[in-house]
């Protein structure tokens, strides 16, 4: 993906904030408590987070709930408007509306650095030094990935690749769902940044049942599919919409595999 691709997609996730709110599902629980037994101080008042790319808090509430101290950087205006109302009841918990590559470092060191599924979007060649920079000795970078795998209701999404094939022509033929066993483990980025210990993975796998109207909005807060032109956009969803009503009654069941990578920093 070149620079400019990057960026046009990344800015699509502002464009509909509040369907992002209520589709986006979070993240496991074990999450939170892998990454908790990680950070120098866990997670806690004590614990210093900055988050990069919050969307509109669906990790950060979490961290917040939790008693952490967490800066949120944000590059969608309206996502961070988003982000603010759900953080109203933490005090401790700010968003600031920026590009992390443009965004100034505070004096102070972070424990924690952590994208949830919004690391991929951040220019490859500052994402992991910045990063490194922001952190303390000790302190911890998290990045999590989430990935569509096979599981759920698998002859929906088998089917599905027909309307795909049909309506967005970036879809390769004869596309399937893999098993979560064979997504290899993100390390390429983190090569060559000898600030950073071996990287440590978690993996959760879970499903998440959805009714008809439910999925299609999920998939309206998709960059690829906001990318489409609208008439291909709104065949491809009444496709699969009819999938879902003629043949699984109207709900539909999607397996998710999130891991988290959890890098120490040296020193």
């Amino acid at each position: 993906m070149t620079d400019d691709q990057r960026e046009r997609l990344r800015r699509t996730f502002t464009e509909a904030p509040e369907l992002y709110d209520r589709a986006r599902p979070g993240y496991p629980q074990e999450m939170y408590d892998d990454l908790a037994a990680a950070a120098p101080t866990g997670l806690g008042p004590d614990c210093r987070v900055l988050e990069i790319g919050c969307g509109t808090g669906q990790a950060t509430v979490p961290l917040a709930g939790r008693g952490c101290r967490v800066t949120a950087v944000e590059l969608g205006a309206e996502m961070a408007r988003v982000a603010r109302r759900n953080l109203a009841g933490y005090p401790d918990a700010d968003v600031v509306n920026a590009a992390f590559e443009q965004w100034p470092l505070p004096p102070e060191p972070f424990d924690v650095v952590l994208a949830a599924t919004a690391f991929a979007w951040v220019d490859p060649a500052v994402r992991v030094p910045k990063s490194a920079d922001a952190l303390r000795p000790g302190g911890v970078l998290a990045t999590v990935r989430t990935h569509h795998v096979a599981g759920g209701t698998e002859e929906f999404f088998a089917a599905a690749q027909g309307c795909y094939e049909r309506f967005d022509p970036a879809t390769p033929p004869g596309l399937r769902l893999r098993p979560g066993t064979a997504i290899p483990e993100d390390r390429d980025d983190l090569r060559g940044e000898e600030r950073f210990e071996d990287p440590v993975f978690h993996r959760y796998e879970w499903e998440v049942a959805y009714s008809t109207a439910e999925y299609l909005d999920l998939l309206r807060t998709y960059s690829g599919h906001r990318a489409l032109p609208a008439p291909a956009r709104d065949a491809l969803l009444a496709c699969l919409a009819g999938l879902i009503d003629g043949r699984h009654g109207g709900r539909i069941a999607k397996r998710y595999l999130t891991e988290l990578r959890l890098a120490r920093r040296a020193g």
